[in-house]
C-alpha cells in the first residue's frame, strides 16, 4: 500500500483495501462485530494517550513535533480503519450513515437557535 499524494481518498477505497488486506492473510474468521470493535476501543485509547497530559492543544498542532504529527496521523488512521472495516462486516454504508446523521443533527441543532453559549454540542 503506498500513499495517494494530494488525491482524495473514499471510503469505499479504505474499505476495499482493508477486506484484500484482511483476505490475503486469512483474517475474516477473526473479524466478527465484536472483535473488531474491541480493537477500535483500543486503538481509541491510544490516540487518547498522545492527547493525555498536553492539556489543551491549539487547532493546527502549531508547537508539534513532525513526528508526534506522523504519530498522532497514524493512530487516527488506525481507527478509522477498524471503523471502516466494522461497517463493512455490519453491512453498514458509513458514508450514507455519516451523512444522514449531519442532516439528523441538523435538525436537532438547528444554526437559528444558536445562542453562542460555549458549550459544544455534539451526538
Amino acid at each position: 500500500m503506498t500513499g495517494r499524494g494530494d488525491q482524495s481518498v473514499s471510503l469505499d477505497l479504505l474499505k476495499q483495501k482493508m477486506a484484500n488486506f484482511a483476505k490475503e492473510r486469512d483474517w475474516d474468521q477473526f473479524h466478527s462485530p465484536r472483535n473488531l470493535l474491541l480493537a477500535l476501543v483500543g486503538e481509541v485509547g491510544e490516540l487518547s494517550e498522545i492527547f493525555q497530559w498536553k492539556g489543551e492543544v491549539p487547532k493546527g498542532l502549531p508547537d508539534w513535533k513532525e513526528e508526534e504529527k506522523v504519530h498522532l496521523g497514524e493512530e487516527l488512521s488506525d481507527v478509522l480503519l477498524y471503523l471502516v472495516r466494522l461497517s463493512d462486516i455490519c453491512g453498514i454504508d458509513l458514508g450514507k450513515a455519516a451523512l444522514r446523521k449531519v442532516e439528523l443533527n441538523a435538525i436537532k441543532y438547528p444554526a437559528s437557535s444558536n445562542t453562542n453559549d460555549g458549550i459544544a454540542h455534539t451526538s
